[in-house]
């Protein structure tokens, strides 16, 4: 491959030339954690911050949940490490390994946790974008097979890192937490707006909150007065490729066909497995036998409904003792209460137009990290410079 001018070709590919490469164990020490004794109560519930490998997830530590005394800081092999340490996750059967972090204060972590210590060599915050991008390839470095693998200090030590002058990497680091920043406040916004939302089911769904312009008492009838369900029907010989209708099972939308079961606005409920998930459906729709779809009378806004049937509790009207199982008669006994057509419909606006929000937030987090997928492709490669 040609390398254009002011870069050049290395051991982690194309480089910008005034870009250094480095072991990390050149540029710093690294050092792994231990756990006190567990049968030993003096050693736990002290003032020390201890860091399990689970919280790793954190991604930048503020706060652990383990607080272990002297006495266990003593009697172990783990030790205090200053703030603004790398860490990776050594082993762990699930997503631990290989994981990521920033410890933002000072604290002790467990045997599964590598930390890399600050150096003036480096902008610590830039090392760690740089790994948060390996995780594959830390996973790949593991020794061991399969959940019995794990990554050790020599690896750690041993992994190169393209190394940019300092100034850049701070603008570097600058730029990609600027995005982060940006991505925790969507995360904390939408998680606001569930919980509005969430409140604002309780009391509109039951009658507790009544909109402008409602009264009367809401009438209490069997859910079966209201929708009848219908069996869905196997997929097999009419499931195509690129096909126009959806079949949808408890999990969702698993294929696609050419024909269609049912052409009116649904709320479609599981009938085995999954059956704590009401789906609502307003276009024509193909649907599989494990999962039941409604014909829903004129009493009924189907919106409303599917709003009203996720607040069930449907594990409580499970009939099977394996796979969890609703019956048809049963659930057409549950027993709701129900305002006007026209408040249901009122309702369901209010609630669908609280979903169109934290949808279009999702889909703002989502370009938002997918953005800052293609700045660290970009920024840590030197492909995009931050500095003339």
């Amino acid at each position: 491959m040609e390398v254009k001018p002011g870069y050049k070709q290395t051991e982690v590919g194309v480089i910008p030339d005034d870009w250094d490469v480095k072991k990390i164990g050149e540029i710093t020490h690294s050092t792994s954690g231990g756990t006190p004794s567990t049968l030993i109560d003096e050693y736990w519930g002290g003032s020390i911050k201890w860091m399990s490998s689970g919280e790793l997830h954190q991604k930048r530590v503020y706060d652990v949940e383990g607080r272990i005394t002297a006495e266990g800081l003593k009697n172990s092999s783990t030790k205090i490490i200053p703030e603004n340490c790398v860490l990776i996750g050594l082993a762990g059967q699930g997503k631990t390994r290989g994981t990521v972090a920033l410890n933002m204060v000072e604290l002790c972590t467990n045997q599964s946790i590598a930390a890399i210590f600050p150096s003036p060599n480096f902008i610590s915050e830039y090392l760690y974008y740089n790994l948060d991008t390996r995780y594959t390839e830390l996973r790949s470095l593991s020794t061991g097979d399969g959940g019995r693998g794990g990554l050790n200090l020599g690896i750690i030590n041993s992994l190169l890192v393209p190394i940019p002058p300092l100034t850049e990497q701070r603008l570097i680091a600058a730029a990609l937490s600027d995005m982060d920043t940006l991505l925790a406040a969507l995360d904390a916004l939408i998680a606001k707006k569930r919980l509005v939302k969430q409140g604002a089911m309780q009391e509109l769904l039951t009658g507790k909150r009544r909109l402008p312009g409602f009264s009367g008492e809401w009438k209490t009838k069997m859910l079966g007065e209201v929708l009848t369900l219908r069996y869905g029907k196997s997929q097999r010989g009419i499931a195509v490729d690129g096909g126009k209708f959806p079949i949808i099972a408890t999990s969702g939308e698993v294929g696609r066909t050419n024909q269609y079961l049912y052409d009116k606005p649904s709320v479609l409920i599981g009938r085995k497995g999954t059956i704590d998930l009401p789906q609502y459906v307003d276009t024509p729709f193909w649907t599989i036998d494990t999962t039941y779809y409604s014909e829903i009378s004129e009493q009924g806004n189907p919106k409303f409904l599917f709003y009203l049937l996720t607040t069930i509790n449907w594990y409580s009207y499970n009939e099977a003792s394996g796979v969890p199982s609703l019956n048809a008669t049963t659930v057409g006994n549950i027993e709701i209460s129900l305002p006007t057509l026209s408040e249901q419909q009122a309702i369901a606006k209010i609630l669908n137009d609280m979903d169109a929000e934290i949808t279009a937030l999702e889909q703002k987090h989502a370009k938002t990290r997918l953005l800052k997928q293609g700045m660290m492709q970009e920024l840590l490669t030197g492909r995009i410079r931050l500095i003339s």
